[in-house]
């Protein structure tokens, strides 16, 4: 069995705003030289990333990531997570 690990990317994410009544958090994610804009409709489960160049690449992880978090992300707040890829 192989002990080669999987590469990792560090990806950024700021959220800059957020509307409960709406059910939307808008925010940046950032991850080696790529960046993207976002907005996440969640109570639809509905996650826009642009622009289009390298979108795939973050569209599953971040999805998860604002999944797992999303009552603890406010306005302002700088958070991490780990990418199971080298982008």
């Amino acid at each position: 069995m192989s002990s080669q690990r999987l590469p990792e990317t560090t990806a950024h994410v700021r959220i800059l705003r957020q509307s409960w009544q709406q059910g939307q958090i808008e925010g940046e994610v950032r991850a080696n030289q790529f960046e993207w804009q976002f907005q996440w409709y969640f109570r639809l489960g509905s996650l826009s990333v642009q622009p289009s160049f390298g979108r795939a690449l973050i569209l599953e992880p971040l999805s998860r990531f604002l999944e797992q978090q999303d009552y603890q992300l406010e306005p302002g707040g700088d958070y991490y997570f780990i990418i199971r890829a080298q982008l």
